[in-house]
Parts: C-alpha cells; sequence; structure tokens
C-alpha cells in the first residue's frame, strides 16, 4: 500500500523537473523582448539576404548599423557582382550612396519609421509584439515566432517567421512568405551585436562616400558618439529652387505618363577614374502578364540625355534611364519604398513615379495604372539584369 504515495510523489517530482526544463512561455518571451526593445540604444549586425521575388534569386550582403534615436546605416552588396550601395538616415535626411561611383541619391523623408524592413531589428520585435495571434515554438537554441506581414509596404508579404537567440533575442533568421505559403525573402544574420559603438563619422555622408563599404573605421578608439555627426565636411545639397529645376522629359507619344520629379543635380557622370559612364539601357525581364515593349526613344533632360522605355497592354507605363549624377536630390513630396536591393522614392497621386538609382544610373518608373508591388518587381527585375 505504500507504493502508491511514493508513485504519486515520483509522478510529481517528474512533472516538475519537466516544467522547469521547458523554459519560458511565449508571454515571458514577448515581455522579455518588450524590455530589450524598451533599452534598445544601438545595434550592429551582419548577414546574407536573398529575394525570391524576381525570375532568379538576388543575393545580397547586409550590413545594418543603427544608433538612437534616428541614425541608420545600411550597406547592400550585390553577391555576384560586388556593387555596395548604402542607405544613409542622418539629420540631413535619407540618401542612397553609390561610394565606388561617389555618386548620392537624397530624400527628405522620416524613413524608416512606419515602413517595415525586413533587416531592421525594430522592424522585427514590432511584428512579434504587435501580433495577438503569433505562434510560437522553441528550438534548440531558438525562440522562433510565426507572425504575420502586416508592417512591410509589399502587398504580396503574408506572413514572416523570426528565429530569436535565446540568450539576448538577437535575430538569427527571418523568412517572408506570400499567402500560397512561397518564400519571398529571406536573411540570415551571421553576427548581431546589441549596444555597438560608432564614432562619430559613422553616419557621416561624405566619410560614407569615401570609405564605402569598408567598415573598419566604424567603432574607432571604441567610442561611441553621444550625438552622431548627420553633417559632413562638405555642405549638404541645397534644395532646388525654381530656376534650377530639371526639365521633365519630353515623352512621345505617352500622354498621362506624368513628369519626372524634381530634383537637384551637380552635372557630373565621370567616374572617380576621370572615365565617363556610359549608359547601358537595362530592359525589365519580369513584367506583368499582357504588358509588351512599344518603343524605345532617346530624350534630352537639361543638358544630358537619357533612354525613354514605352510599355503598353494590360498596364501602360514608362521608364527613364539617365547616368547619375554626382548628387542627386529628390524635391518633391513623397514615401521611400522598400526595393530589397536599395530603397525607392514613389511620389505622386493619379499618376505615380518610382524613382530610384543603382550602380551609377537613374531610373524612373512612371504610370498611371501600374499598382506599387508590380512597380516593385519590374525594379527588382532590372537589378537583376544589370549584372548580365
Amino acid at each position: 500500500m505504500r507504493r502508491v504515495p511514493v508513485i504519486a510523489a515520483a509522478i510529481v517530482l517528474i512533472a516538475a523537473v519537466l516544467t522547469g526544463c521547458g523554459g519560458k512561455s511565449a508571454d515571458s518571451v514577448v515581455k522579455d523582448l518588450d524590455k530589450t526593445m524598451s533599452k534598445l540604444e544601438s545595434y550592429r549586425g551582419s548577414g546574407r539576404m536573398v529575394l525570391h521575388t524576381g525570375q532568379q534569386p538576388l543575393e545580397y550582403k547586409v550590413d545594418v548599423w543603427y544608433q538612437k534615436p534616428h541614425y541608420y546605416r545600411i550597406a547592400l552588396t550585390n553577391a555576384k557582382r560586388d556593387v555596395t550601395q548604402i542607405v544613409l538616415r542622418n539629420d540631413d535626411g535619407v540618401f542612397v550612396l553609390t561610394p565606388s561611383l561617389n555618386k548620392s541619391f537624397r530624400f527628405q523623408s522620416d524613413w524608416p519609421e512606419n515602413q517595415g524592413q525586413v533587416y531592421l531589428y525594430q522592424t522585427l520585435a514590432k511584428s512579434i509584439l504587435l501580433d495577438n495571434s503569433r505562434q510560437f515554438v522553441k528550438q534548440n537554441d531558438a525562440y522562433i515566432f510565426d507572425v504575420m506581414a502586416s508592417n512591410y509596404q509589399n502587398g504580396s508579404f503574408a506572413r514572416q517567421k523570426i528565429w530569436l537567440d535565446k540568450d539576448n533575442f538577437a535575430p538569427k533568421h527571418v523568412e517572408v512568405t506570400d499567402a500560397s505559403g512561397n518564400l519571398m525573402v529571406e536573411v540570415d544574420f551571421d553576427t548581431f551585436e546589441f549596444g555597438a559603438k560608432f564614432d562619430k563619422s559613422a553616419f557621416d555622408t561624405e566619410q560614407n562616400l569615401s570609405r564605402g563599404a569598408g567598415t573598419a573605421d566604424a567603432g574607432k578608439d571604441g567610442q561611441a558618439s553621444e550625438e552622431p555627426s548627420g553633417t559632413g565636411d562638405a555642405p549638404a545639397a541645397e534644395e532646388p529652387s525654381a530656376a534650377e529645376e530639371t526639365p521633365a522629359a519630353e515623352e512621345p507619344g505617352a500622354a498621362g505618363e506624368g513628369e519626372s520629379p524634381e530634383a537637384e543635380s551637380e552635372p557630373s557622370s565621370a567616374s572617380p577614374a576621370g572615365q565617363v559612364q556610359q549608359l547601358v539601357v537595362i530592359e525589365p525581364e519580369a513584367l506583368p502578364e499582357g504588358v509588351v515593349l512599344k518603343d524605345v526613344s532617346e530624350v534630352r533632360l537639361g543638358d544630358k540625355t537619357g533612354v525613354m522605355l514605352r510599355y503598353t497592354g494590360t498596364y501602360d507605363f514608362t521608364i527613364l534611364e539617365t547616368i547619375q549624377d554626382a548628387r542627386e536630390a529628390i524635391a518633391q513630396e513623397g514615401i521611400v519604398l522598400d526595393l530589397g536591393f536599395t530603397v525607392g522614392h514613389l511620389s505622386g497621386y493619379d499618376v505615380r513615379t518610382l524613382a530610384w538609382s543603382y550602380d551609377g544610373v537613374e531610373y524612373r518608373l512612371t504610370s498611371a495604372t501600374l499598382p506599387d508591388d508590380e512597380m516593385v518587381r519590374i525594379a527588382q527585375s532590372m537589378a537583376e539584369a544589370s549584372g548580365k
């Protein structure tokens, strides 16, 4: 008869041990993640991002820096072509830099506030914190959250899985899928450091243009700047006056497609080596169904020439390609749109223009009918085509 209490006690003991080994619950992890976010001062991470949105996967090396309150530096390097662009946010605005060509493209924007980026810790953490229907599992050394992907601009993103390190909640892996479960974007973090130290020039525009994708000077002397510099020794580009506006391209037969955004520029198409960059016309590899190329024509914009491609069918749109000036700034209002390989500027209402730069070429995609997600897909396919 004594065996019954002994067995019962053993069962209780085993249950207690198993409960203790079970680790944290989802609610407990979410609370700790919220605390981590509230104390976030800076971080630095690096890894690999693969875009599966086009005909072929596009792979990029990603290096991300953040310093409170709003300083960001994201270096995106094309794995095949070794072309690096830097997306920079400082006190002067949002910049897309091409260090190899000493060229910059500036937006007036509050990016990345309220605009999700799959490689930013704030985006991933907020996705978990705000989704009350989140799914949670524990696997080896990681917590895995399956949450909605509602904080991204791309309407085809439906869900995302986020792997967080059990010890400090650092991101390890991210997978974003569409409504059919098809993989759209994945990110593998090789390293991630909270409380990273940066020197005062880490987020400086001119310094980033001069040193490019290199990261050796990021934490010089191991000292973090109390207030990272948002300006360089060279003056920032001024907003264009009415007398300095670049004339819009004449679009033969493209009525209703709108004009190019206003921009200021410092005319120069020469590379640092003094060689003039030649424009190689790039056609998108991913066209919406029922769309065909109508014609290609040369156009003049002020003192430089460009090439315009017109497409017609299910959607009508034009693509204007020009050699990017050394310093260019978007003046009109709009939003910064995540293209994966860089960011673009989307402006207009009835007629919308998506402008972006890549490898020294400026692109402007204009349409009154093309949906935003199709614009992004076309832009991504052109980045892929430019490497061929």
